[in-house]
């Protein structure tokens, strides 16, 4: 379910909260929150904090800082804060971001905003629900399935796999399931039932590792009517990855094995590029 976009065009109040100055060294920024609890009746407020900032200190940390400080009551969700479990996806300065990806003396901004991600129900303040986006990525069955056990049981022999193979789909290895990409994906907004690029790029890995034989089941997913061929190729989701991976080519290479296959044309898949040289800002 998607969060009701005209919920978020309304304008929030600000309350403007702050620790005594005491607590506070000269280098200071203000971080606007969302606050918005949908179980209740309030309207959606932006709260300001006056965070001390400290030598790469991040987005995250600011967060932490004024829930430990001023707000327990603020809910976030962050779990490895090194840019590896993909948890602590959030909206700064209008851009979808990793929290503790994202330092505060890289924005340039006096006041960092800090938002949901988009395209995700609301479950309190910056937290959002990713029931959805874990159940598409079910339907593409992550994993590889194999002929010899249907892909129920381990494999009695090993499987081989040459350096050439493995870089056909490596890059797509590296998705760390933030969501980033779905957030900033414009079919994502309008069709809620479009699987999203996630898990598309992660149905192509899947189709284009040699050891698996599970293409006819990934292939009723893959060409539904919310599938590869709903997605317009906007880009945006390559854009906003954080770990360099292009799952806007995934899905374009996916809906290409679709093609090839349907209509039984010969050739190779296409082997994927190495990952991109990921932007700190």
């Amino acid at each position: 379910m998607v969060v009701e976009t005209q919920e978020r065009k309304e304008v929030p109040k600000t309350v403007h909260v702050s620790v005594p100055h005491r607590a506070q060294p000269a280098g200071t920024v203000l971080l606007r929150v969302f606050r918005y609890n949908p179980n209740t009746k309030d309207e959606p407020t932006m709260v300001t904090f006056r965070v001390p900032v400290t030598k790469g200190m991040t987005v995250l940390d600011a967060l932490l800082w004024a829930k430990e400080h001023v707000d327990p009551g603020l809910a976030l969700r962050y779990s490895c804060r090194m840019g590896i479990c993909g948890s602590c996806g959030m909206m700064i300065n209008g851009e979808p971001k990793l929290g503790c990806e994202t330092q505060i003396a890289e924005l340039g901004a006096a006041t960092v905003e800090v938002g949901p991600l988009p395209n995700y129900p609301i479950v309190r303040d910056v937290a959002t629900d990713f029931t959805d986006f874990f159940s598409h990525h079910r339907r593409i069955k992550p994993y590889l399935i194999h002929k010899d056990n249907g892909g129920l049981k381990p494999v009695e022999r090993e499987v081989l796999q040459t350096e050439e193979q493995k870089l056909g789909y490596y890059q797509f290895t590296m998705c760390i399931m933030c969501g980033l990409c779905d957030a900033a994906c414009p079919i994502v907004a309008m069709d809620q039932e479009f699987l999203g690029p996630q898990a598309l790029a992660q149905a192509y890995r899947f189709a284009a590792d040699s050891r698996d034989e599970g293409w006819p089941e990934r292939a009723a997913i893959a060409d539904s009517p919310h599938g590869c061929f709903r997605c317009e190729l906007a880009g945006s989701c390559s854009a906003v990855c954080p770990k360099g991976v292009d799952p806007a080519l995934g899905v374009q290479l996916l809906k290409r094995e679709v093609l090839r296959r349907r209509f039984r044309i010969g050739g190779f898949l296409v082997k994927a590029p190495a990952r991109r040289q990921r932007s700190r800002l």
